[in-house]
């Protein structure tokens, strides 16, 4: 079986998350969705509630699950038994990010690819980061974040 880990800290889910979690899908035969915890962010969901957004998102798609964890998420990886990691790309600072740790990972654990995704134009300006900042000032998120997620937030 082709397994993959999308990880992230999906706080909150975007709909740039959901764009690339749709076109990993048919890459793999099953994706687990990490839910890493983030040392460097202050998060606005609970682990938890960022649980259900995702499992309330694919409450129809059977080839995806989803798994909060602590750690490496090359670690994850090995303990789930994924030689893939979904990346989604949506800029050049963020291809530099995510080739330098992919390049760690590969040291670390040689057996687990990176797979990077390019996001669609439409996405590429959309981060949880950005989405939680307009939510601290009031702003609407509505076309940012799935509508499942909007009862969270």
């Amino acid at each position: 079986m082709k397994l993959a880990i999308f990880p992230g800290s999906f706080d909150p889910l975007t709909k740039a998350h959901v764009d690339i979690l749709n076109r990993a899908l048919p890459l793999f035969d099953h994706v687990v969705v990490g839910i890493g915890q983030n040392t460097n962010k202050s998060s606005l969901l609970t682990v938890q509630q960022r649980v259900k957004i995702i499992e309330k998102v694919y409450e129809h798609e059977t080839r995806v699950t989803v798994i909060a964890y602590d750690g490496l998420t090359v670690n994850f990886c090995k303990d789930q038994g994924a030689a893939y990691m979904i990346r989604g790309i949506r800029t050049v600072s963020d291809f530099e990010y995510e080739k330098a740790i992919a390049q760690m990972n590969h040291v670390l654990e040689p057996g687990i690819e990176s797979i990077f995704i390019l996001s669609k134009p439409g996405y590429s300006a959309i981060s949880s980061t950005i989405v939680r900042d307009i939510l601290r000032y009031g702003g609407d998120i509505s076309k940012f974040v799935p509508k499942e997620a909007m009862q969270f937030l």
